[in-house]
């Protein structure tokens, strides 16, 4: 059973995420967080790992929950952190994703779970997105990596 939002907040350890770079037609797939942290900011699907759920599993389960798609993962592309402070400095959230390229294989495109829209982006309109910290340079290595 994932972690609730509460559960994550100022947590003993880092908890570990996966994410999803979809390309298609020279765009990424982007979603708008529909809860905290970081509601209302774009970023790729994505999720935590449950226990005992592999990695590629996870960012597969995660895609579908969020956005509808059936997805393989391809290749792993990044491994960062995300450290959230609360006004304090504190950390008030830490997570450790790792972000896979994935390649669509079925499904229909939808917002779904903790998410409030979806949308595809080609690289000019990326300023365009209020994107949370650290998304942009992970995508920007995808496009060159990938495209």
């Amino acid at each position: 059973m994932s972690a609730t939002p509460d559960d994550r907040r100022y947590p003993s350890h880092p908890l570990l995420g996966v994410g999803a770079l979809i390309f298609d037609a020279g765009r990424i797939l982007l979603i708008e967080r529909g809860r905290e942290p970081l509601k209302g900011f774009w970023s790729l699907p994505g999720g935590l790992v449950e226990a005992g759920e592999r990695l590629e599993s996870a960012v597969c389960r995660e895609v579908l929950e969020e956005t509808g798609l059936v997805v393989r993962p391809l290749s792993l592309l990044e491994i960062f952190e995300r450290i959230i402070p609360d006004e304090q400095g504190k950390a008030e959230y830490h997570y450790v994703l790792i972000d896979y390229v994935c390649q669509v294989t079925g499904g229909k495109l939808c917002a779904a779970s903790d998410v409030s829209n979806v949308a595809w982006a080609a690289p000019a309109d990326l300023v365009n997105y209020r994107l949370t910290a650290g998304t942009l340079p992970v995508i920007e290595r995808g496009f060159r990596q990938c495209q």
